[in-house]
């Protein structure tokens, strides 16, 4: 059985050996175990935290096969992005200019260096192993993010968004960061996301131009990679969009890749989910697949489960499953149908 939980301590090498094989373009999991440490740090000091309002907590979960006791796939909740540093991206708006003597008006596609996105709530990290790519694992470790919002809004902004990967080659070539990042680093895309994950993307954000980029003048590739996501980042956007996020006027800065916006009382997982008490049975005469999650903080359980779910009754869970989301007869849990 695969389960969703926080990250612990105990965790650092097979999380390194996740950052090892993870996207190039997924920053906040860097391969360095001292950075890793810390994240590790921030997110158990987070959940020990008393909060009444989001701030600057981050909420890092690990997907773990418990019988081969191997991680398998982690993602991320950082309740306010910005907080503590401003959270850079490229605002694609288009500048219009006039001429009243010749009645003519242009309007000019322009990208312009921004934090418009601070104060909202970011999903980040997402990763998980090549064999569960489109499996109902993917969504438990996307969704089940969601189903903890929903157990804990307090912790959370009223806007929730994410960046997805944006393309570049198999050789880790960006056409955008060529033809825009590049010019003010001397430094390759991969070299440049590296960078942001051992550090911040704000030491070089703030060497970025200051002034509109006029998409027209960027190489045709370039262009072509303005919201374009990378092959391997497609999964982790369907499943947020399914949900109900939608793509914005903004990109990332160093990909093109898109960002996607949702009001967080308009995301499905979170306005859908449903609350139930458990209860130990024996055996369950399944009626459909859910995610189903317990409704704690620091021993915060998700997995995926074939239930009978009835409104208004306890809901039957297998030795298993109550083993696996730490819950006995009575306690609450939340579920989404899959």
């Amino acid at each position: 059985m695969l389960v969703l939980r926080p990250v612990e301590l105990t965790d650092l090498p097979q999380l390194q050996q996740l950052a090892r094989d993870s996207l190039v373009g997924v920053t906040s999991l860097p391969d360095d175990s001292e950075r890793l440490r810390s994240r590790i740090l921030e997110s158990c000091a987070s959940l020990d935290k008393d909060v009444e309002k989001h701030g600057p907590e981050n909420y890092f979960f690990v997907l773990e096969d418990l019988t081969a006791r191997r991680l398998v796939g982690c993602s991320e909740v950082l309740a306010t992005a910005g907080f503590n540093e401003p959270f850079y991206s490229l605002r694609n708006r288009h500048f219009t200019s006039a001429s009243r003597e010749l009645n003519i008006e242009h309007g000019v596609p322009a990208l312009s260096l921004c934090h418009d996105l601070n104060g909202h709530t970011l999903l980040r990290g997402f990763h998980i192993d090549d064999d569960l790519v489109r499996t109902e694992f993917s969504e438990l470790l996307s969704r089940a993010r969601l189903l903890f919002i929903a157990a804990h809004s307090q912790r959370f902004a009223d806007v929730v968004i994410t960046e997805i990967v944006g393309y570049s080659s198999d050789e880790g070539q960006s056409p955008f960061w060529d033809a825009v990042g590049k010019h003010f680093f001397d430094l390759p895309y991969t070299e440049a996301e590296r960078l942001c994950g051992l550090e911040s993307r704000t030491f070089l954000a703030e060497l970025m131009p200051q002034y509109p980029i006029y998409v027209p003048m960027l190489p045709q590739a370039a262009q072509d990679c303005i919201g374009r996501i990378h092959p391997d980042g497609q999964e982790a956007f369907d499943i947020l969009e399914r949900e109900g996020f939608e793509t914005n006027s903004y990109i990332d800065l160093f990909d093109g890749g898109p960002t996607l916006y949702a009001r967080t009382s308009n995301v499905l997982t979170i306005a859908q989910s449903l609350t139930a008490t458990a209860q130990a049975v024996s055996s369950i005469d399944a009626r459909g697949r859910y995610l189903v999650s317990n409704d704690a903080l620091k021993g915060y359980r998700a997995i995926v489960a074939e239930l009978d779910y009835q409104a208004g009754h306890p809901v039957g869970l297998s030795a298993d499953m109550c083993r696996a989301l730490n819950v006995t007869d009575g306690s609450p849990i939340r579920l989404i149908d899959l």
